[in-house]
This record gives structure tokens, C-alpha cells and sequence, in this order.
């Protein structure tokens, strides 16, 4: 490493925020990156620690060379800094958004120190090399004659189109959606991630030979014989689309909602598309409960508080988490700590945001056929010879008012219409099953994403796409010189 003591020097830095009351009033990102002074300081934090949890296998599953970039960015070498990037990352502009980073809490300096700035690092390289023009498209040198289809545009669908491309196959991505990204468009609101991020990088594969077809729902809107006779592999790329219910009385009341029939609506008006006013799913000056703690409920407070919410309520069944690590989850683990993002902040400074842990819906109450309000009850979580264990609490019961109710408890599988038609198979948990790769039951189709794995992380999408490129290419070829980010 360049500075060795690095990181006794120079504490950890984070880049700014622009206040609350400025950034609620429009759907861009809010984040300002810390200059490059400051950049080269958080590289040179970087330990020359021997073995880089970093980046594997509790740290990134692309496999990410953090040290190696990092150590670029401290010499001021942004070009090798994005090509030590781009070599384990197709999408680096997208993870250093989005990702939850659990490369930095698998981070050795993070042991006793707060840990390196990576996610941070990473979206200033990928950002500088747009900026400086260093992005361009990569043509093969030569074509296969191979012909593959990939069903879903989201980053595993993406990933893995770019990776085929490039070993100088003919690829074809099949999207159900008008527009090209999957859950990068329609699911995560602009002020966590600009759209023309996503076009740029489509208009790259597009310039590199990919081709893009939306508004065909293979199985639906496309034969599936079509695929299977005009293409010589299949790659099925699809989101795990469908949602955990709460089937209680009052369900079938208006006003709620799954969070993912709510938050695309956003996004289509922040692209120019009119929607409603049937159908419209919208939060102005109504009482908004969440329903769920994760990163989609979060998605939806800070879409909700953009909205003029009157007030934002987020529930969650679980207890709340320690503020910080227990013998439960050791260093170089993912921790369940208590973490507020920055949507959680703006609704606890705007919207009379609470955070409610411990507590579960029983009933859904309304008037005239819409939700006026919920009815809840305390929870108790107990422990008792390894196991954990839930009881209501009794005389907890309490009404919440609500106008609005949005569902934000994650997505069990993918939708089964294609696997049905396709005779896969499917795992215990209504996944496509897969054996020593990447391929399914069916000879020549593969699966990959959480369409594979189940609901996961962005950076898990990315290395599962690149994982069944990889595969698909030795199928194909008898060898192959695409990567493998982890192992199945």
C-alpha cells in the first residue's frame, strides 16, 4: 500500500448530505461526494491487512479487488483504479449506489475503527471515468454465431447480457416492462438512483451489439417455442417478483397496497408518464403506515415524504436491533444492528416519522370500502433452548389511523408461469433449481439472480449474472475465459 500507516492517520470520512427540507422537495440524488483530496485520504486507510475480507466470502461476492482500487485512488490513478474495478464489476455506478456495502463490515480496520469508505471510493472511480469519458463501448473481435435469449433487464439480466456479448455472442434481453432495468427502474426511487444511469449503460451495451426488447412477457407476449427454437441457450433473469401478503379482515380495503404497486407510479411520473387518476396510488396529506423494515419499506417512506405525506409510520415485526455488534454476529459477519437511512431521517424530521418494533397487524379497518385505520398488538420475543420464540402481549392492542397502508415485507419467489412452462424444476422455496452450475433441470436453460437465489442484494444480482454467463459460455464451447465470481 502506498501509506501503510494510513490508517491511524485519517479517520473515516462520509460525503455530505444535502439538508432535509432542500432534498424532500424534488426525486434526484441528494448525496455531495467528497472531493478528491479527501478521496485519497480514505484509499490511504486502506490496511495492508494479508487477507481482504473485504472481498470475500463474507465481504463481496463479485470478489471485488477493494485494495487494489483503493490503492489507485490514494496515487491518483483513476484510470487503473477503473479497470481493477470493471474487472470483477459490470456495474459499479449502480452497487455504489444501492448496495448495503457488506464489504465494509467485513472491513479488518472495522475490527476497532470505523471501517474504509469503500462504497464511496467505488462510485467516485465509476462516476470520474463518465465524467473523464473513459467509458466506451467494447466491442467483440469476433462473433461465435451463437445466439442466446435472456429473460429480465435487471442487473443479473444486464450483467450477464454484457458478459455473452463480449465473448462474441449474439444476445438477446427479453423485458416485460416498457423500459429496460427491472427493479433499477421501476423499483428504486430516483433519489437513491438516477435513471440516466441506467440508460447510459443500456446505450453502451447497445453500441456493443446487445439487443433490448421491452414489452415482451416471454410466456405471455412472446412463445416460449419461439425462444427455444430461434436461440441456441436461455437465461432466465426474472426478479423475485412476488410479494409476502397479510391476509387479515380488511384486506381487500382500498388505500392498501403492495410497496411495489406504489413505488414504480413515482418513478413513471418522474419519467414523463401520466398515470392515473385510475389506479393512482398516491400519499398526499394522508397518514402513511409501512408495513415492513427493510429497504423496500424505506424506499417507500422517503417516496411517501416526497409526496406530502401527513404523517409516515413504518412497522416492524421484529425487535428493534442493538446499536451495535453482539456475539450474535462477530466481525467479519453482516451485523443486525439498528440503521437509519436517510429516508427513515427525512420522515422522523418532516412527517412525524416513528419507527415501531415489536409489533404486528391484526386487522385492517376502514369506512365506505377505504382504509381509516389499523388495529395492532405488541409483541414479545423470547429465547429458549436455541430457539427464538413470538407471544402478543397481552391488553397491547391498539388503533393506528391510516389513509394509506403500504406492504413492504419482502418477496417470497419469482413468478412460476414461465418456470410452469418450461417444465423446471423448483426448490423447497419456489425458486428455479439449479445443480453444480448455473443450469436448471432443463438441458440449455439457465437461471440466475433471484430468480435462482431468491430476494438478495444488488451485488449478488451482478455476480449471479456473471456467473451464468460464465457457465452458459462453456456450455456452449466446450471452454471459456469468463469469470467466476463465487461459488453456487
Amino acid at each position: 500500500m502506498g501509506d501503510p500507516t494510513g490508517f491511524m492517520k485519517f479517520t473515516r470520512e462520509e460525503p455530505g448530505k444535502a439538508a432535509v427540507a432542500d432534498r424532500v422537495g424534488h426525486y434526484g440524488e441528494f448525496e455531495i461526494p467528497l472531493a478528491n483530496d479527501l478521496l485519497r485520504k480514505q484509499g490511504a486507510r486502506c490496511m495492508d491487512c494479508g487477507i481482504p475480507f473485504c472481498h470475500g466470502p463474507t465481504g463481496c461476492p463479485l470478489g471485488n479487488l477493494i485494495p487494489v482500487w483503493n490503492d489507485h485512488v490514494y496515487r491518483g490513478n483513476w484510470r487503473d483504479a477503473i479497470d481493477a474495478l470493471h474487472a470483477t464489476n459490470n456495474f459499479p455506478e449502480f452497487t455504489g449506489r444501492i448496495c448495503p456495502a457488506p464489504c465494509e463490515t467485513a472491513c479488518v480496520l472495522g475490527i476497532n475503527e470505523p471501517p474504509v469508505t469503500i462504497k464511496q471510493i467505488e462510485v467516485s472511480i465509476i462516476d470520474k471515468a463518465f465524467a473523464e469519458g473513459w467509458i466506451v463501448p467494447q466491442r467483440p473481435e469476433r462473433r461465435t454465431g451463437k445466439t442466446i435469449a435472456i429473460v429480465g433487464s435487471g442487473p443479473a439480466g444486464m450483467a450477464c447480457a454484457q458478459q455473452l456479448n463480449r465473448a462474441g455472442h449474439w444476445v438477446t434481453v427479453y423485458e416485460r416492462s416498457d423500459r429496460i432495468g427491472g427493479l433499477l427502474t421501476y423499483g428504486i426511487p430516483d433519489f437513491k438512483l438516477r435513471k440516466d444511469h441506467v440508460q447510459r449503460r443500456v446505450k453502451q451495451m447497445t453500441d456493443e451489439g446487445v439487443k433490448f426488447l421491452t414489452n415482451a412477457d416471454v410466456g405471455k407476449d412472446v412463445a416460449i417455442d419461439e425462444l427455444r427454437n430461434d436461440f441456441d441457450a436461455l437465461i432466465l433473469c426474472g426478479g423475485s417478483t412476488q410479494p409476502r401478503d397479510l391476509p387479515i379482515p380488511g384486506r381487500d380495503l382500498d388505500g392498501v397496497h403492495f410497496a411495489m404497486e406504489f413505488l414504480p407510479q413515482q418513478n413513471m411520473r418522474n419519467a414523463g408518464d401520466t398515470v392515473g387518476p385510475e389506479g393512482e396510488i398516491i400519499a398526499t396529506g394522508k397518514n402513511v403506515i409501512v408495513i415492513g423494515g427493510g429497504d423496500t419499506g424505506s424506499d417507500c417512506i422517503g417516496t411517501s415524504v416526497r409526496q406530502g405525506a401527513k404523517s409516515v409510520t413504518q412497522f416492524e415485526l421484529l425487535p428493534e436491533p442493538p446499536a451495535g455488534r453482539t456475539e450474535d454476529f462477530p466481525w467479519p459477519h453482516w451485523p443486525m444492528i439498528l440503521r437509519t437511512s436517510s429516508s427513515q431521517a427525512e420522515a422522523g424530521e418532516l412527517a412525524g416519522g416513528d419507527r415501531v418494533f415489536s409489533i404486528n397487524t391484526t386487522e385492517f379497518m376502514g369506512e365506505g370500502g377505504k382504509i381509516t385505520a389499523l388495529k395492532t398488538v405488541e409483541l414479545e420475543w423470547t429465547r429458549a433452548s436455541g430457539r427464538t420464540n413470538m407471544s402478543e402481549v397481552a391488553g397491547s392492542e391498539k388503533t393506528y389511523d391510516a389513509d394509506l397502508v403500504l406492504l413492504a415485507m419482502g418477496f417470497l419467489h419469482p413468478e412460476h408461469y414461465l418456470p410452469t412452462a418450461l417444465g423446471l424444476d423448483l426448490d423447497p422455496r419456489g425458486n428455479v433449481k439449479t445443480g453444480d452450475t448455473t443450469m436448471t433441470s432443463v438441458e440449455g436453460i439457465f437461471a440466475a439472480g433471484d430468480m435462482r437465489r431468491g430476494q438478495s442484494l444488488i451485488v449478488w444480482a451482478i455476480a449471479e449474472g456473471r456467473n451464468a454467463a460464465h457457465d452458459c459460455d462453456a456450455w456452449l464451447m466446450g471452454e471459456t475465459t469468463l469469470p467466476r465470481s463465487h461459488p453456487l
